[in-house]
């Protein structure tokens, strides 16, 4: 279970880190106001995938 704890854990980092990178880029060729909503969105999925990683460490 702690194997598949820490995959699980490796996975939502880098789900993260992936995202950040895709709006990072996205930002440089979308308007303004596609980009804003693009950060927005990753910051909500980032705040929702750390609250799965905190209930795993529970």
């Amino acid at each position: 279970m702690v194997d598949e704890k820490n995959e699980i854990e490796k996975l939502i980092d880098n789900m993260i880190s992936s995202g950040d990178e895709l709006v990072a880029n996205l930002k440089t060729v979308l308007p303004d106001s596609l980009a804003e909503s693009m950060t927005m969105f990753q910051e909500s999925n980032v705040e929702n995938l750390k609250k799965i990683k905190d209930f795993l460490n529970k």
